[in-house]
């Protein structure tokens, strides 16, 4: 039987800027992401100190979309978004980044408008697991291993930040801040500001106030993915997606106003349990995987 860490682990850290408030969500789910690992899993990764690290860590490449650095934002705001409309038109996605760039614009469509967002992700996981396999390396070999456990912390920290991106449902749509498709049949608002009041507002103090150990209680058990990572991302994804409308549905009724009802509560508190979720398998997986004979240089020409 898989022990968990104690739900304790989970309050988010006290010492947390006032301007990063609004971004309480992506430091729960990377909190609870890492409150909840296997416990066979490297005992590093469960201080308080790897906890903390990877909670400051979570909201971190939102601090990169500033103007003070246009060129750094500009160039990774796709990252954050894949707007699944426009998939229908490119057939079977490929898994790296340039071929599916290459594909885009084949079909007249510019990648950055679409979104890279599962590309980032399962580059940065690729990193996650170079990383453990380095960490497995230095343990064999008796050296120091303090140097790649900051790393790992990083990567994890850095992947979470796509992965909670990745259980909103408004980074998975055209209609990220007000209905903006044609077609409208059930009348939902085109106004900008839901975004934020979903994934910031409401989920703050100034909102619902949600707590992390009511978003645990949601949570899945651990378990490796199955398969390749890169597909069962895209799923992950599509199961997202597939809360837009209802999302929508919900703030036709002002349920995001305030602490909320019920309901609107247990929406958001389902989605940052969905992102802490995969989070945590996609780190143990990593490590699991990290295991894995590395292919011989043959397999894969041209590199």
């Amino acid at each position: 039987m898989t022990t968990l860490l104690p739900y304790q682990t989970t309050e988010l850290s006290d010492e947390i800027d006032p301007c990063e408030k609004s971004r309480l969500g992506h430091r729960m789910i990377n909190r609870l992401a890492e409150s909840a690992l296997p416990s066979s899993m490297p005992a590093f990764l469960r201080t308080p100190q790897a906890l903390d690290e990877v909670e400051y860590l979570g909201p971190e490449p939102d601090r990169w979309r500033s103007r003070a650095e246009p060129e750094l934002s500009r160039a990774q705001a796709p990252e954050h978004f894949l707007d699944m409309e426009y998939l229908s038109q490119l057939g079977p996605l490929p898994h790296e980044r340039l071929e599916f760039e290459k594909t885009a614009w084949m079909h007249g469509l510019d990648p950055a408008q679409i979104g890279l967002q599962p590309w980032q992700t399962d580059e940065v996981w690729e990193r996650l697991k170079a990383s453990f396999r380095q960490y497995r390396d230095r343990i064999a070999a008796h050296r120091d291993t303090a140097s790649v456990q900051q790393a790992i912390l990083f990567y994890i920290g850095w992947l979470g930040h796509y992965v909670g991106d990745g259980s909103q449902p408004l980074h998975t749509t055209v209609n990220y801040d007000g209905w903006a498709l044609a077609a409208n049949p059930n009348r939902f608002s085109r106004d900008h500001g839901i975004h934020s009041l979903f994934e910031s507002t409401f989920v703050g103090p100034q909102g619902a106030d949600l707590r992390a150990e009511d978003v645990a209680k949601k949570m899945t058990p651990p378990s490796m993915v199955k398969g390749d990572v890169f597909d069962a991302y895209m799923s992950y994804l599509q199961e997202t997606s597939a809360y837009v409308q209802p999302l929508y549905m919900l703030n036709k009724k002002d349920v995001f106003l305030g602490k909320g009802t019920a309901e609107s509560r247990a929406f958001v508190e389902g989605r940052l349990a969905a992102g802490a979720s995969m989070l945590r398998n996609l780190i143990y997986t990593a490590w699991v995987r990290s295991a894995d004979p590395v292919p011989d240089r043959s397999d894969h020409a041209g590199f």
